[in-house]
């Protein structure tokens, strides 16, 4: 856990102090052209065409990097298990930093310029939409794709676990890009989607601790959270209901002070930011106790 903690700091860091190296670190045209070349090797392979295909094209590196994780985890590989632990979680985190990305937004005065990176913060599988709402939604749906998801299997199962949720992530977006057959990319998004479920209902849940809990609990029940499902369409409508209610509390505080607000360009994106921060602090700081109960057992 500890090793989650400091990998989470130090990716974060290298996002903003050190952009240029981490996106050339964070590279994966090796696994669109190891699928493509497994592709052309396995045209007649009917397991490869069918929905657990995608196992064939993620099981070399995890297993690679997994006998990796285990012989540094041996009691005199400490430090190199440390460094590890980083350089994987640091790799799998991204590939774009979710707040670079919605400063962009909130920072552009020119339209095209904006529409760009409005593009840039949602997922490419998705369509983007610049309304509020769907901004909202962006936020929470990219900061379960790039910062939860690699921190929650990465504390689960180590580097392994992070590079497992990346590269799931990577096929189930970019399946017709990578050369991978119809039933073998459903079966990479049915993959991601049981990745991300238990993610998103832990995040849903951290939002309802951070923010108003009713109108999170509201809103994640009457969107299925409460059922066994791997949608997790519920985070997008649990984050939409928290900005929304914030939104409407802040407003309320200016009036019953007779002061007219001010509203900022864009505050359900500004603020669906700072709730998805909270959201992440929140976890930074459970890491943080029971590292320290750790050490003081």
């Amino acid at each position: 856990m500890s090793i989650t903690l400091l990998a989470v700091v130090v990716a974060l860091v290298l996002g903003h102090v050190a952009p240029t190296l981490v996106a050339g670190l964070r590279q994966y045209g090796w696994f669109a052209h190891w699928t493509g070349w497994l592709g052309r090797q396995a045209q007649g392979w009917e397991f490869w065409r069918g929905r657990y295909g995608i196992v064939l094209a993620l099981l070399p590196p995890l297993l690679l990097v997994g006998l990796v994780q285990w012989v540094w985890r041996l009691p005199w590989m400490g430090l190199f298990d440390l460094l590890f632990g980083v350089v994987a979680l640091v790799y799998a985190w991204g590939p774009r930093d979710l707040d670079v990305d919605v400063e962009a937004i909130i920072d552009s005065d020119d339209p095209e310029a904006r529409r760009i990176a409005i593009a840039d913060l949602w997922p490419s599988d998705a369509q983007p939409s610049s309304e509020g709402p769907a901004l909202v939604e962006a936020v929470f749906r990219s900061a379960l794709q790039r910062w939860f998801g690699v921190v929650f299997w990465f504390l689960l199962l180590g580097p392994a676990g992070a590079l497992l949720y990346r590269l799931a992530e990577l096929a189930a977006q970019h399946g017709e890009t990578y050369g991978l057959p119809e039933a073998n990319a459903a079966g990479a998004r049915v993959l991601r989607a049981l990745l991300e479920w238990p993610v998103a209902q832990l995040m849903t849940w951290s939002m309802a601790l951070v923010g108003n809990f009713d109108v999170v609990y509201q809103a994640w029940r009457s969107n299925g959270g409460n059922r066994l499902q791997l949608d997790s369409g519920f985070l997008g409508a649990a984050a939409r209901a928290s900005v929304r209610s914030e939104l409407a509390e802040e407003a309320q505080e200016y009036a019953e002070e007779g002061m007219v607000q001010v509203l900022p360009e864009l505050p359900e994106l500004r603020d669906a930011m700072s709730l998805a921060w909270r959201v992440l602090l929140l976890w930074l700081a459970v890491l943080a106790v029971l590292v320290i109960a750790g050490w003081v057992s």
